[in-house]
């Protein structure tokens, strides 16, 4: 079987990313402009548990009268091309690279190209995969739900659909087209995404309450 698996909070927490990003605009409005880094980090993360990621630079620069177009492209810039401070779980670690003994396994993952590359950089996980595809390489139009990236390692592996193994968490976009050619898709229920009921024909096959726990699954070749 070819193991197909998403990045953001499938192999890893990106709330931890999120926490880096805002740890290190901190640390920049601190340098820059001598806002207390501790409190400005305390203001963000409030903001981002009450009212989401949307405004939240534009909150801050406001409630400390600092907002300007300038200020806030350089928080922008700050959060989007920072080195991330992430890790992955050692067990995840663990199940990945038995599962490379057998298996060949790719990683398929959405956002902006160099932000997922530093993300792949700071968790180290290149060698796990033959192959890694950030969809926005090839445009964003061949972003999931497209099978752009799916069809290349479908080309690679000279596989059907039916060999391939699909695991995400977002019903909004990572199942639908796989679902519909016949691909396994699994979802564990990680991340912002955790109790997201999804529209008809967008869930998963199979559901997991965690990547661990397909992990054991199907090292211990259940049924999935």
């Amino acid at each position: 079987m070819i193991l197909v698996f998403d990045l953001d909070d499938t192999l890893y927490k990106e709330i931890e990313y999120v926490k880096s990003g805002l740890k290190a605009v901190s640390k920049n409005l601190n340098k820059k402009l001598q806002i207390n880094q501790q409190s400005s980090f305390d203001f963000m993360f409030d903001y981002l548990k009450n009212n989401g990621r949307g405004n939240i630079f534009n909150a801050l620069l406001s409630e400390y009268s600092i907002f300007t177009k300038q200020n806030l492209k350089e928080c922008i810039t700050c959060y989007r091309f920072h080195n991330p401070i992430i890790k992955i779980e050692k067990q995840t670690l663990n199940s990945l690279s038995k599962l490379k003994k057998k298996h060949s396994l790719y990683l398929v993952t959405d956002g902006n190209k160099v932000v997922q590359k530093k993300k792949i950089d700071a968790l180290k996980i290149q060698k796990y995969f033959n192959k890694i595809f950030i969809t926005h390489r090839y445009g964003i139009k061949n972003a999931k739900p497209s099978l752009y990236c799916f069809n290349k390692i479908k080309k690679i592996e000279n596989c059907e659909w039916s060999n391939i193994i699909y695991i995400g968490d977002n019903p909004q976009k990572d199942f639908i087209s796989l679902n519909n050619v016949g691909a396994m898709t699994i979802r564990v229920l990680q991340g912002s995404y955790k109790k997201f009921k999804a529209k008809k024909g967008y869930d998963a096959q199979k559901t997991f309450q965690s990547l661990n726990e397909f992990f054991i699954n199907y090292e211990k070749k259940k049924k999935i």
